[in-house]
């Protein structure tokens, strides 16, 4: 019998950060991160089985953020979620 081989590394190397580019209005930068963690709570709750918008309340979201050690979403952010599970299937 096989026995597969377990291993801690990860499977790739992690991309390297580029600074954001300069000179962009501040609007930008706001909603360039706002867009980042709406993706980030995103992943983390499709990975916890959250598939349909209407089971992803605030306070879902928020409990998420703060598992990941995220400052807790607006209501805006939370709205953002909900289209990324809504439309990103």
């Amino acid at each position: 019998m096989a026995v597969a081989a377990v291993t801690t590394k990860p499977l790739h190397t992690p991309l390297k950060k580029k600074p954001l580019p300069a000179g962009r209005p501040r609007e930008w930068y706001v909603s360039h991160n706002r867009r980042l963690k709406a993706m980030r709570l995103a992943i983390a709750l499709l990975d916890t089985g959250v598939y349909h918008p209407s089971s992803a309340s605030n306070a879902r979201i928020r409990t998420a953020a703060e598992r990941l050690a995220i400052h807790p979403p607006s209501d805006t952010t939370c709205r953002m979620v909900r289209a990324l599970i809504r439309y990103g299937r």
